[in-house]
């Protein structure tokens, strides 16, 4: 039958999807697309039998690949799962009369939320067990938490949760004093939950039909959900709407945006339907947000993140009376980019980085100008706040790592200005840091930008063994040099493994992403591949020694250095990958196309964006060449890379490719974008992925 590839097809060779001539024709262009007919018409109802029945072909294909190398999978997952304190709980936190943690229990897949009153007995007599994850993911293939929030009285709980992977999560409300669930209940929320109007009301977002959060929300409790009142809408489809509190939670932050500019209103936490405050009407290119500081004898004040006078953004303040007239606090500079900041009752922190590294400093009202930075002890690493819930505190709590040093939880006193260490990760099968070394590096790109590298590796590995390099590149999201207790199934076999901190991510800074996106986004997939030649050239590793791995854009990146220069790589996991982009951008249709034209461009009335991302994206681009091995993953409920992406490349990859190396794809029939939800499921997963980069790479497990 046309359109169908065989479930019952013979495992001695790959599937074979069908070819189906379709054909696009944008600005005098027309685009040939064989393998369109993988997109179920129903979607996000996914029943078409052709397109099912070729998905599960390629599971079975997958497995059948992967079935001799099972026992290497299960050795990978034991020695990962032994990495992790299966009995494990955070570090209480304070939050107004109860102390609050999560614990997991020997075995669990999922987490138990805690708490007890501030004062209380620590043996366990007054512990009380607010949510159960383990009781609410039972039975299920999927089951993921969003949002929680307990209400300021303590007595309400509100959570949200996704049971399929298509992020659209129910809400409902918990009487913790009773115990039972009241019959409010919202379905397909894509947000926070916040309790605002003395706790009988809470603000919330729902996605629409195309996953887009366009409005903010308000349900009373006890009222049907029919007589929720939208607080805000937004109009403009690129655009996604949150929702917060402020800092002590007097005012309620409503902000819009896509990737590039944004708009915030507010409005007084205890009176939502009061008429909000507009801080200052969007222009194209200006980002911000806000807080509200509101000590007491002062007159409310607007903090404000911007980046309307220097690309790194500045701190300003304003009267709430007049919010648009924004008074430079914290200049910005080239060399410090400020990421935030955090209002608490007797000083602010602002947050950044400096030359790549993470930067914490605590700051004074009555003089802004003095910085009193936080010192960490390793010269490499990644550090911020941590959950600090309170506005009135004398103690900060921090998060701590690098990528030799395990996760750690400090509380760092502010009158003395000294770290107190909580808790460190602990490592149940062991872990020696002395073994091992953690370098950083710059190597030059084709066009002379030095392009920052963090290694890790042990100290007796062999120069020019197997090395592991991963990327992202997008949106400008940093790839932060920390700790992973995974990552050392294949440190400990010899390999080093590199984090290239590319351009499209903000890791030097606001520049360093522009530096990747729209008409310079190959400079991302360029850093990647200079930056392996580099590590060849510096002795690190040898030409097809590399294997390499990024999910997502990371993954659109993945396809791109395939393309260019296959040679390069020993073994490939593309995880999620969107590969399919000029499709993708020329769908409005799509859930998060319009929000993603600042990002890459829009092709529907641009010609000049048009041609430059069909230059790249991975699956216009595969031609006849021999291509890596390779290894491909899609989630079957995925809204934010759909699914057909990564089918459609791995079948023109089949059709075209001119090698007999390994290409395997596997779809999560019951899973999104983050594959398995369990934390040992996961985990299988990438224990999956980590054996088939052995198995290409020829290295003994």
């Amino acid at each position: 039958m046309q359109g169908m590839a065989s479930s019952t097809q013979s495992q001695s060779a790959p599937p074979v999807a069908a070819k189906k001539p379709h054909e696009t024709t944008h600005h005098g262009i027309t685009v040939s697309d064989d393998y369109a007919w993988l997109r179920d018409p129903g979607y996000p109802d996914v029943s078409d039998k052709a397109v099912i029945a070729h998905l599960e072909a390629e599971n079975a294909w997958f497995e059948a690949r992967m079935k001799p190398h099972g026992e290497t999978v299960e050795t990978l997952f034991r020695e990962m799962r032994a990495r992790i304190k299966e009995a494990d709980k955070s570090v209480p936190q304070k939050d107004g009369d109860w102390l609050y943690w999560i614990e997991y229990e020997e075995g669990a897949e999922y987490k138990k939320w805690w708490r007890r009153p501030v004062g209380s007995a620590e043996d366990g007599s007054a512990d009380e067990l607010i949510l159960d994850e383990v009781a609410l993911a039972e039975g299920k293939d999927y089951f993921r938490l969003g949002a929680i929030s307990v209400s300021r009285s303590g007595k309400l709980l509100a959570y949200s949760a996704d049971e399929n992977g298509s992020e659209r999560f129910t809400a409902r409300i918990r009487n913790l004093e009773t115990g039972e669930l009241l019959a409010d209940e919202i379905p397909g929320t894509l947000s926070s939950l916040l309790w605002v109007a003395g706790d009988k009301g809470i603000v919330y977002s729902l996605a629409n039909e195309h996953w887009r959060t366009d409005n903010a929300r308000l349900h009373w409790l006890g009222e049907p959900t029919s007589s929720d009142v939208e607080l805000f809408h937004e109009d403009d489809e690129g655009f996604r709407v949150g929702s917060s509190l402020s800092a002590n939670e007097g005012w309620l932050i409503i902000s819009t945006s896509d990737h590039e500019t944004s708009e915030v209103r507010l409005v007084p936490a205890a009176d939502p339907l009061a008429d909000p405050v507009l801080v200052r009407a969007r222009q194209k290119g200006v980002e911000y947000d806000v807080d509200v500081d509101e000590r007491e004898g002062g007159d409310a004040t607007l903090f404000v993140h911007a980046n309307d006078t220097h690309e790194n953004f500045r701190l300003a303040t304003a009267p709430l009376a007049d919010p648009a007239s924004w008074t430079t606090l914290v200049q910005g500079t080239d060399d410090f980019y400020l990421t935030g900041f955090d209002l608490f009752r007797d000083f602010f922190v602002t947050e950044g980085r400096l030359a790549g590294l993470d930067q914490v400093e605590i700051r004074h009202y009555d003089d802004p100008a003095r910085v009193e930075p936080i010192d960490f002890p390793e010269a490499s690493y990644v550090a911020g706040l941590s959950d600090n819930p309170e506005w009135a505190v004398d103690r900060l709590r921090l998060s701590y790592q690098s990528m030799i040093s395990p996760g750690t939880v400090y509380d760092y006193h502010v009158a003395d200005r000294q770290l107190e260490t909580l808790k460190v990760q602990e490592i149940p099968s062991g872990y020696d840091k002395d073994l091992y070394l953690t370098e950083r590096l710059e190597i030059a790109a084709r066009d002379g930008t030095a392009i920052p590298v963090s290694i890790v590796m042990r100290k007796d590995r062999p120069a020019g063994g197997p090395l592991h390099l991963y990327g992202y590149g997008a949106y400008g999201l940093a790839i932060e040099p920390g700790f992973s207790t995974a990552r050392l199934s294949l440190v400990d076999r010899g390999f080093a493994y590199a984090i290239a901190h590319i351009r499209g991510g903000d890791d030097l800074g606001r520049a360093w992403y522009k530096a990747g996106k729209l008409e310079r986004r190959t400079n991302t997939f360029n850093d990647f591949v200079d930056v392996a030649k580099g590590l060849v050239e510096h002795g690190y590793t040898a030409k097809g020694r590399i294997s390499i791995s990024g999910g997502s854009a990371g993954g659109e990146l993945m396809g791109a250095v395939v393309n260019s220069d296959p040679e390069l790589w020993g073994a490939v996991v593309a995880q999620v990958p969107f590969v399919d982009v000029l499709a993708t951008m020329l769908d409005a249709s799509l859930p998060l196309t319009p929000g993603e034209w600042p990002e890459w461009g829009n092709p529907i009335e641009d010609k000049g964006a048009f041609e430059l991302i069909r230059s790249y994206s991975p699956y216009d681009n595969v031609r006849a060449q021999a291509y890596p091995p390779m290894m491909v993953t899609a989630g079957l409920n995925d809204p934010r890379v759909t699914y057909w992406e990564p089918a459609k490349w791995v079948a023109r990859l089949r059709e075209l490719k001119t090698d007999d190396n390994e290409l395997i794809f596997k779809t999560n029939m019951g899973a999104g974008h983050g594959g398995k939800s369990g934390r040992f499921q996961s985990l299988h997963e990438t224990a999956e992925e980590f054996a088939f980069i052995l198995w290409q790479m020829g290295v003994e497990t």
